[in-house]
């Protein structure tokens, strides 16, 4: 039959796992570094593993595909109900006591934006903060200061090379975040991310306290 179903850009996958994570039929997972469709049966066409990549390697197609077969997915779940994801173990989400640990005060991983899927647990009525990679070696007292009791994404606008803004407001939208603190460098390229971080806001619908902090390479609050 003709049916629209997944397909997966082999050149821009960077073999995360998110989709494998986001996949609830278990449709994907992981082959030599590379995400794969492993059945097309059990992929329903309702795409939840798109926004789960950070490379756009995923989009639908409309070709010959057998029908997704319901019944053949809710029995690999219940046989697999204890089994692994399928994704990268080293993305796997995971929430950690930090009470225990008077300097790090790390709650969560992953944290960097391109690994942390939308829908990861530990987003729920949460202070969240969005940390500039440079910011945590500029500052000294960076976990007590900015991280402590607040779940913390890292990335870079320029090394990167992405544009978050979209995978962040899903993440503001979906989940309840009483607040947003961005830590950011002086330098210009920077800006990139206030600049993301405020679209995501605002895209977002929500009125969400947003506050950004700006750090000097000296490791100075300049404003």
């Amino acid at each position: 039959m003709i049916r629209r179903i997944i397909t997966i850009n082999e050149e821009r996958c960077n073999g995360c796992g998110l989709c494998a994570d986001a996949c609830h039929e278990r449709a994907i997972g992981i082959v030599d570094g590379k995400a794969k469709l492993l059945r097309e049966d059990y992929c329903d066409g309702l795409g939840d593993c798109l926004p789960a990549c950070p490379m756009n390697a995923i989009s639908f197609e409309e070709r010959e595909a057998p029908a997704y077969d319901e019944a053949a997915v809710l029995a690999a779940k219940k046989s697999n109900a204890t089994a692994p994801s399928p994704g990268c173990p080293g993305a796997a989400c995971r929430s950690m006591d930090c009470s225990n640990r008077c300097a790090n005060q790390l709650r969560n991983f992953p944290i960097q934006m391109k690994l942390v899927p939308t829908n990861a647990p530990y987003f729920d009525g949460v202070d969240l903060l969005i940390a500039a990679d440079c910011t945590a070696y500029s500052y000294g007292n960076f976990h007590n200061h900015f991280m402590k009791n607040r779940v913390t994404l890292i990335g870079c606008p320029k090394l990167d090379g992405a544009d978050y803004s979209e995978k962040l407001a899903q993440i503001l939208r979906n989940n309840n975040i009483r607040s947003v603190t961005v830590t950011r460098m002086t330098v210009p390229c920077c800006g990139g991310l206030s600049y993301m971080v405020s679209k995501a806001v605002e895209m977002s619908g929500k009125n969400i306290p947003l506050h950004i902090v700006t750090i000097s390479p000296n490791g100075q609050i300049v404003k």
